[in-house]
């Protein structure tokens, strides 16, 4: 004989007849129906009905089950209108059958999550709608003082209810700790059992013939991964119904409990993948710098992702789960993300108490613009207490910012070295100056910010009353023309530094060696400016042309006190006496230029100009005045000696020799001349 199928009536089942699910209106000796005669009649009728149910059916027809939970109620009803009664009602038998029932629900579960699972538009569960009945009549019964007449009633229910709610929190932390599994184990049970004559809960939207698996299907692990925290609708739907129901019935500090070890787990674990560990203000501290500089860009991505991901899949998840409780999830959000703010902000926090030092400068920056730029995304998830602390800590390190840019200008201040640099090349003062300013241009924007907000902070101090407050305070025109305060500060240390060089410069014995360090240094440091567009944005014109006049008469003065001593032996005056030129002092004349042009060439061949374009300048401007000079010399005055021995003795170079040997100055190695005629 075929079997039957496997009725979906939105009951649950009675095994083999063994619970006798017919009400006993009788028992609980209610003297008025509120309904009317129609009711009692139609109540009456139930009963027959379910009496007349043939036992060897599995399932428990919806109607029995209504007028079983019906008849639960109006005892509830009762008990509840009857607290000051002398004589409270009796226990219908229908509250023994409900209890039992249920039990044996959970029993044959076996631990699977059919029982409690639902798929997404379903109804209402009647096994989680019975379990808040046993709640509701255990609270009910538990109104009544001490009494043997209800004491078994309430250790059943209240037994009944422990086993539910373990039941329910079990699935409930599940889901949690693993939504992809549950939901494919959950729905691969509740399809098989739809499949079996199980006498599972089963609700009115299944009445179709449909596999309920295939009604919400699993999403794939990339939709996860990228949806933090990535439950399927499918969990979120479970979970949501779970919470409430355990709410519902009292439990809600289990249910809670529950959620936050799951959800900490889960940050635990993200914030470990993401390489933060935790760390104390001690630990931070007694890090050396190398070590700490690698763990900021890691706070700063656990920091981004916390605020940007993982904080607002967050709290979206706790609104979903408890959508019925607003103020619960609130509360959860903020005690959840409360552990990992901590442990990020105690991390930033102890970063701002380091000692400072300019290289910690760009990592302290960096920080500044994780907070500042993160500001619009914590301002709706913080809380003010930790939108306070986010605020306090930016404001630390923009303090500090400001204050590491001032120690360069100690720095620059302070550097009192009297050994000057060999050959007149690039200071390494300069090269660092200019080289950290041009990093710090990197950060144009945020240092405008930083050094905006000190300001402020440092006019607020100063203020002792509006009045003066107005007076110091400058009309817009005024404010138009003045460089901000990071641009005012730049040329402040552009300034010193200028200072400096040309204490430094004054080190030399050779005047001329003064004004070759000067030239390199000058165009290495105008360079830099005119290599980046943020310094030169920020440097006014006035002040760059002031530079460049300034390398123009070094130039010059280079050139008065090097060559012009050697275009002193090749004027005219002097030679000729009465008409005649005097031959001792034409002699003297060329002897005393090779012996200068020699000099000049092994010293400042030796010297450093490194920028080759300055040097081509150098060479050019001085081969300008020199070749002509001494060929027209020389085209002068060669016939006065004889040709041979006495013509090489006293000329010893030859226009293209003095062009030659100039082309080798400024080459930063000694070389010996070589003698051409």
């Amino acid at each position: 004989m075929e079997k039957d199928s496997p009725k979906k009536s939105g009951s649950f089942s009675c095994r083999s007849g063994k619970i006798d699910c017919s009400p006993d209106s009788e028992s609980m000796n209610v003297d008025v129906n509120p309904e009317g005669p129609d009711t009692e009649n139609g109540i009456k009728k139930e009963e027959e009905v379910c009496e007349n149910k043939d036992e060897s059916s599995s399932d428990l027809d919806s109607s029995c089950l209504a007028k079983l939970t019906q008849d639960v109620d109006r005892f509830i009803s009762l008990l509840l209108d009857s607290k000051s009664a002398p004589n409270p009602p009796e226990v219908p038998s229908s509250v023994e059958k409900l209890a039992k029932l249920v039990e044996e629900e959970i029993n044959e579960s076996g631990g699977s999550f059919s029982k409690w699972s639902q798929d997404p538009g379903e109804g209402p569960s009647p096994l989680i709608e019975a379990v808040d009945r046993i709640s509701k009549l255990t609270n009910a019964l538990s109104e009544f003082p001490p009494d043997a007449k209800y004491t078994s009633s309430i250790n059943l229910t209240s037994m009944v209810l422990h086993r539910a709610v373990s039941s329910l929190e079990e699935e409930f932390r599940c889901f949690l700790e693993d939504s992809k599994a549950c939901t494919s184990d959950a729905m691969e049970l509740r399809s098989t059992s739809l499949r079996q004559t199980s006498g599972s809960f089963n609700t009115n939207s299944t009445a179709n013939n449909q596999d309920t698996s295939s009604s919400v299907p699993p999403e794939p692990d990339s939709a996860r991964n990228d949806n933090f925290p990535g439950y399927t609708p499918y969990a979120l739907f479970n979970l949501n119904r779970i919470a409430t129901a355990m709410i519902s019935v009292g439990y809600e500090a289990e249910c809670l409990q529950a959620y936050i070890i799951a959800r900490q787990n889960t940050f635990e674990e993200k914030l470990s993948k993401l390489g933060l560990e935790k760390m104390s203000i001690d630990d931070v501290q007694k890090m050396q710098w190398e070590t700490l500089e690698r763990e900021i860009p890691t706070w700063i991505k656990a920091f981004k992702q916390c605020n940007t991901v993982y904080f607002p899949g967050e709290r979206k998840l706790c609104e979903s789960v408890f959508s019925c409780n607003p103020s619960i999830a609130d509360s959860l959000f903020t005690n959840l993300t409360r552990g990992v703010l901590i442990q990020l902000l105690t991390f930033a926090d102890a970063v701002t108490v380091t000692k400072r030092s300019t290289e910690k400068l760009f990592k302290f920056l960096d920080m500044y613009e994780t907070f500042r730029d993160l500001a619009p995304c914590m301002d709706g998830l913080l809380s003010d207490e930790f939108l306070s602390d986010t605020s306090d800590i930016r404001c630390r390190l923009g303090v500090l910012a400001v204050s590491i840019f001032f120690d360069l200008e100690n720095s620059i201040r302070s550097d009192n070295v009297k050994t000057p640099v060999p050959g007149g090349a690039i200071h390494p003062l300069t090269r660092y100056t200019m080289n950290y300013i041009k990093y710090i241009c990197d950060y144009k924007d945020t240092l405008e910010q930083v050094f905006r907000e000190h300001q402020k902070m440092e006019q607020s101090d100063a203020s002792t009353g509006s009045d003066n407050a107005d007076r110091e305070t400058p009309n817009s025109a005024d404010q138009t023309e003045k460089p901000s305060p990071f641009a005012a500060q730049l040329v402040k240390v552009l300034d010193l530094l200028t200072s400096n060089l040309d204490a430094k410069s004054k080190l030399y014995k050779d005047l001329s060696l003064s004004y070759i360090f000067l030239m390199n240094n000058g165009r290495y440091i105008m360079q830099k400016i005119k290599g980046s567009t943020e310094i030169y944005h920020l440097i006014a014109d006035t002040w760059c042309r002031k530079r460049s006049y300034d390398l123009r008469q070094y130039h010059k003065n280079y050139q008065r006190e090097t060559w012009n001593k050697v275009l002193g032996c090749l004027r005219d005056e002097g030679l000729q006496v009465n008409g005649k030129v005097m031959k001792p002092v034409l002699k003297e004349r060329f002897k005393s230029f090779n012996a200068m042009f020699e000099e000049i060439h092994k010293t400042q061949a030796s010297w450093v100009v490194s920028d080759e374009q300055l040097q081509s300048e150098l060479r050019v401007s001085i081969s300008a005045i020199m070749i002509p000079a001494y060929r027209s010399f020389i085209g002068r005055y060669s016939q006065y000696f004889s040709p041979g021995r006495q013509t090489e003795k006293y000329i010893k170079f030859g226009p293209e020799d003095v062009e030659t040997y100039i082309n080798e100055l400024f080459e930063g190695n000694p070389s010996s001349m070589v003698k051409r005629r």
